[in-house]
């Protein structure tokens, strides 16, 4: 569910021509979401090459996003956020195949960790940019206050009787929606220009 994106908000590629590549990024990012869920649902959430495989993609996807968004971004301001979500992203990357072959429990608590770094980052990123000219990102900010609390209750989970993947793939589709509803308040805010 996470994304961190901090150009400058209030510089004039940020309101000019930052606004649409990152609702483009947007867009990609709630697609992404939807198919990866479907992947992992219609894997049942096991733990084998293509489960562990999709649960090392995920992360992986953040890392690429970020990257876009960075160019896209280009000498518009400072870029930490995303520099931050990038080594947040590539080590969840590496922990989740790593936990992928110790058990469901051990990666409910990598990507539970992941979840609640990565949801505080956006969160903190998302409040500076709402101070711009920008918009679009109350959806941001909510979805990483809901990261932090649903990486707390994956590693929760982690410790229950039988401990599930599937909820992995409810937040993945929960935060595409957070995607696609920015990516739309994006476009509003730009055509408002």
């Amino acid at each position: 569910m996470t994304t961190v994106d901090s150009t400058a908000a209030d510089s004039p590629t940020a309101t000019g021509g930052f606004a649409p590549a990152l609702r483009r990024l947007y867009f990609v990012r709630f697609a992404f979401a939807v198919v990866w869920a479907a992947l992992l649902f219609a894997d049942k959430s096991h733990l084998g090459a293509l489960g562990i495989t999709l649960l090392v993609v995920y992360p992986l996807f953040d890392v690429a996003a970020a990257v876009v968004d960075i160019r896209s971004a280009g000498t518009t301001g400072p870029v930490r956020g995303l520099q931050a979500n990038i080594l947040i992203s590539a080590v969840a990357a590496a922990g989740l195949g790593v936990a992928g072959a110790s058990g469901v429990p051990a990666v409910l608590r990598v990507w539970g960790a992941w979840a609640i770094v990565a949801g505080a980052v956006q969160l903190i990123v998302g409040l500076s940019r709402r101070k711009g000219a920008m918009g679009g990102q109350w959806p941001m900010m909510l979805s990483g206050g809901i990261s932090v609390l649903a990486g707390a209750q994956f590693a929760l989970s982690a410790s229950g009787s039988d401990p599930k993947l599937t909820s992995i793939g409810g937040y993945a589709i929960l935060g595409g929606i957070f995607f696609l509803v920015s990516a739309l308040r994006l476009g509003r805010t730009d055509k408002a220009r």
